[in-house]
């Protein structure tokens, strides 16, 4: 069996500005939610079995502790933070799996459950979301963007940042994230963190002096200066950049196997304006069932 793992925050924000607005009766808006349930019901159609959606759905977590221009509620459109709780609603009574955590652990420590499950022959994390990319194992644990219907193994990884999944922390925390809220070193780029690391591949092992690296990278003795003068927030990035695996979501592949809508469902296509989804849902489970 293939499990996947969907980034429903991502689905979200990408329908809400992809999708016109759609408004009910009631006055609430649901276009986001529409097309996050939608997308994870052609995942379904398509053949997947075992399913697991994460979200954000309270987005402020322990790195906003950390660092206070970590990723926050705040600037969000009302519109768009207040379908969060509703596509865990909508996907619960779809029957798909809701993994409740912030979305990037979750995610992560659902990956690993799954990895370790005998049965499972691939785990599909579903998002582009650059971060996710640390958990990819070989062509065991990938990432796929549905939207450009790419998969990323480890080898994809790779080819893209220039860095093994493993150093991806690392390469963060030097390069920075701006959807995350935080900035990385000055000077440090792309290009230059991605040489180094593909070197190196942790902080802790690059050289202090740049007059000491084996890797020509422009400006290497200057960005030297910044890393070591800057080591403990470089750290700080990187524990705010890693995934934490060990986050309580899942224990068994078994919490993701999809078997049907709930009969909850028709009450929430009349919620969403969405007989189409229950539609789909219940001639999907007869072929299937």
């Amino acid at each position: 069996m293939k499990v996947h793992l969907v980034d429903g925050t991502y689905e979200l924000f990408r329908y809400h500005f992809a999708l016109p607005s759609h408004v009910t009766a009631a006055g609430r808006e649901v276009a986001a939610t529409r097309g996050a349930m939608g997308t994870v019901l052609q995942l379904l159609e398509e053949g997947a079995t075992h399913v697991g959606v994460a979200t954000d759905h309270v987005i402020e977590s322990f790195r906003n502790d950390l660092w206070p221009g970590y990723k926050t509620s705040a600037g969000m459109p009302p519109e768009l933070l207040g379908q969060f709780g509703l596509l865990e609603d909508g996907l619960a009574a779809l029957g798909v799996a809701v993994v409740e955590y912030e979305a990037d652990d979750a995610l992560g420590a659902a990956a690993l459950v799954a990895a370790a499950d005998p049965e499972v022959e691939q785990v599909l994390i579903c998002t582009p979301d650059k971060d996710l990319g640390q958990c990819v194992q070989g062509d065991r644990v990938v990432q796929l963007d549905r939207r450009k219907g790419i998969v990323f193994d480890a080898d994809g990884v790779r080819e893209k940042f220039g860095v093994a999944p493993t150093s991806i922390p690392d390469y963060l925390a030097l390069v920075g994230d701006s959807a995350d809220g935080f900035p990385g070193l000055p000077g440090w780029g792309a290009k230059s963190a991605a040489a180094v690391l593909a070197r190196y591949e942790r902080l802790e092992d690059i050289p202090p002096s740049g007059a000491d690296w084996d890797v020509n990278v422009r400006g290497g003795g200057e960005l030297a200066v910044t890393l070591r003068e800057q080591f403990e927030l470089a750290l700080l990035f990187r524990r705010i950049a890693t995934v934490e695996t060990d986050a309580p979501t899942i224990t068994s592949v078994a919490e993701l196997e999809w078997r049907g809508p709930r009969p909850e469902l028709v009450a929430m296509g009349e919620q969403l304006d969405a007989r189409g989804l229950v539609e789909r849902a219940v001639k999907l489970a007869d072929r299937r069932f």
